[in-house]
């Protein structure tokens, strides 16, 4: 008999422990737990090895499970097509005048969500931080100054909360705080003062944006469900965007064309 095989021979002559299969359950049960811890605590070149086997394991892992899904999928069989029947690229084109209206209502939705509409003021001054931004001191002797208050006419929602002092970093005053605009429909030649509904894109930047910040040149969204302005499907229109073209800081006032 060769070396090393008496555990094999014992286990053919009187079995396994009682609890070899439950151990043997929970031991690959703690596996994949094991190989997240370690794969946690290396760093370097070893993390970087550890890393590229793991990712061919899970490739020839996923390779064999779609092998085997593939014996029992069923493939449809491609039906021939009948003699006289229209292409699908013809099928749709009763319908061109639906798809037209479709097709531009999209357009505006991408327009919308890549921010670039037709606008009045396609170029406008850039507002430098030290103009937009007054360094506010703070703390027992003035010694720390991460806050800053914001000089520009802002829009703040209804349901809105100031932070407590110790944690709020931008100030808005709220004497500088906008909810409503005077907006020109260039179309009717008629002005309307509106509710705003939230800024959607102020040219300086994003953060602007975030922080409500009305300043020439902004796109706003305004509440035109009171002008009766309808879509091509006949819906009523609840929100339009409008560009201001004043200071608010130095008028006092929001004015703004509503982009149709």
């Amino acid at each position: 008999m060769p070396q090393n095989e008496h555990i094999e021979l014992f286990q053919k002559r009187y079995g396994r422990r009682l609890d070899y299969y439950e151990k043997k359950r929970k031991k690959e049960a703690r596996e994949p737990h094991k190989r997240s811890a370690v794969a946690k605590k290396l760093i370097g070149l070893k993390a970087k090895l550890y890393a590229k086997k793991r990712h061919s394991e899970k490739i020839t892992m996923k390779k064999t499970i779609q092998q085997h899904s593939e014996r029992t999928n069923k493939h449809k069989v491609e039906e021939e097509a009948a003699p006289g029947a229209i292409p699908a690229y013809l099928l749709d084109r009763e319908q061109t005048s639906r798809a037209k209206v479709l097709s531009n209502t999209i357009k505006q939705k991408r327009k919308e969500k890549a921010g670039k509409w037709e606008v009045p003021l396609p170029k406008v001054r850039p507002i430098a931080e030290d103009e937009m931004f007054r360094v506010m001191r703070s703390g027992k002797r003035q010694k720390k100054s991460w806050k800053r208050m914001i000089t520009k006419a802002t829009f703040v929602g209804p349901g809105f909360t100031r932070k407590p002092p110790k944690y709020e970093r931008f100030i808005r005053p709220s004497g500088l705080r906008f909810t409503k605009a005077h907006v020109t429909h260039p179309e009717l030649k008629c002005t309307f003062q509106l509710d705003i509904l939230g800024v959607k894109k102020n040219p300086n930047g994003p953060m602007y944006s975030s922080l409500g910040v009305l300043t020439k040149g902004t796109v706003i969204e305004v509440n035109v469900s009171e002008l009766g302005l309808v879509t091509p499907g006949g819906k009523v229109v609840w929100g339009k965007y409008a560009q201001i073209t004043n200071n608010p800081e130095n008028d006092g006032c929001v004015n703004g064309v509503l982009l149709v």
